[in-house]
């Protein structure tokens, strides 16, 4: 009877879901563990203390010489199952769990801060993605999409600006978060303008700390500076004096350009209207800074940046990650629970007493 309940046991699943992990294999409340001898010293007194028989006999020869059947030699080792219920009962009150382990990760990147204009020029639809046309927030968003997903160990941070500057997202090697908070910037949630300074000075900020040997800003734009408190070449400098590269985009066509307006009655139709972008100035920061100015008409223009970021130097960094328990308390409560039915099923059936 043992050896079948020991092979019971080893078929239940929480044995598959302890093997192989080790040391990473705890317990959240280990105190309970303690019930454990308790528990079992009461079932083991309680089902000592025989009951009251239903039925009394003036003699037991009559029965002496009857032999002693399988079920009669199982029946004894029965409460085995409700004991090793119990035990695996408290075990999941103690909560196993395995092990939330903070590792540490030697990998090499670069240290790279995007900065995005939203002034409302954005709105102009001169680009064409998948076949579509598209205003040039959103194609920008979704080249730099596809530039965020191709990285592997780079730090990536994002600022916003039109006529000031947020930062979106800061320095993260978690691509998923960043890729949130870039589907959470749209034009119209900061004061219209274009304050490129602020901008570049904002993405400078983020990276500027930090140990990376190549750090570097790629700031996208489609007109010229009209506001801020710091001036775009004195941005530049800082970026200089910083050893930052910044990689500068001028986005849109060069001529008219289709522009939505709203009437009054809440229409929408589109005009052909010229938005100034300032190559000049984003030349000069690119130059200054050891960087280059692209003018991307289209997304295979911004492709370029990604070529040129590749050949920078890498930089060796430690990174922490954290992992999250899983429990395991669900796999013991169903082998007790899987157990006590066995156990019931074996009183109540072919082990039943009568009376």
């Amino acid at each position: 009877m043992i050896d079948l309940i020991i092979d019971f046991i080893k078929g239940l699943p929480l044995l598959n879901w302890l093997q192989g992990y080790g040391r990473t294999f705890i317990f959240r409340d280990p105190l309970i563990l303690l019930l454990t001898p308790v528990a079992v010293l009461l079932l083991v007194i309680g089902l000592r203390n025989k009951p009251t028989a239903a039925l009394r006999f003036s003699t037991g020869q009559l029965l002496s010489g009857l032999p002693i059947t399988f079920r009669m030699r199982v029946s004894r080792y029965v409460a085995v199952l409700r004991i090793l219920a119990v035990c695996l009962l408290i075990i999941a009150l103690a909560r196993p769990q395995k092990r939330l382990e903070e590792t540490t990760v030697e990998t090499k990147g670069i240290d790279i801060a995007l900065a995005v204009d939203l002034s409302t020029s954005m709105f102009a639809e001169d680009f064409s993605y998948e076949g579509k046309r598209q205003n040039r927030l959103d194609a920008v968003k979704a080249v730099v999409r596809d530039f965020i997903k191709s990285r592997n160990g780079d730090r990536i941070a994002m600022v916003a600006f039109a006529a000031r500057a947020y930062t979106a997202s800061p320095l993260t090697t978690d691509y998923n978060y960043l890729l949130e908070n870039l589907n959470r910037i749209y034009i119209g949630i900061l004061e219209d303008g274009t304050a490129i300074g602020n901008g570049l000075a904002a993405a400078l900020n983020r990276i500027k700390d930090t140990k990376a040997a190549s750090k570097v800003v790629i700031l996208l734009t489609d007109g010229r500076s009209n506001m801020g408190t710091i001036s775009p070449m004195t941005a530049a400098l800082a970026a200089r004096a910083e050893n930052i590269r910044v990689y500068t985009i001028g986005a849109g066509s060069k001529g008219p350009v289709p522009y939505p307006v709203r009437d009054a009655y809440g229409n929408t139709f589109y005009q052909n209207i010229e938005i100034d972008v300032d190559d000049d100035t984003l030349t000069d920061i690119a130059r200054l800074t050891g960087g280059q100015y692209y003018r991307a008409t289209d997304f295979s223009s911004l492709k370029k940046i990604y070529a040129e970021i590749d050949k920078l130097e890498k930089t060796r960094f430690e990174e922490k990650r954290f992992f999250e328990y899983k429990e395991g308390f669900h796999w013991f409560l169903a082998a007790a629970l899987w157990l006590l039915l066995f156990e019931t099923g074996l009183r109540t059936t072919v082990l039943r007493r009568i009376p």
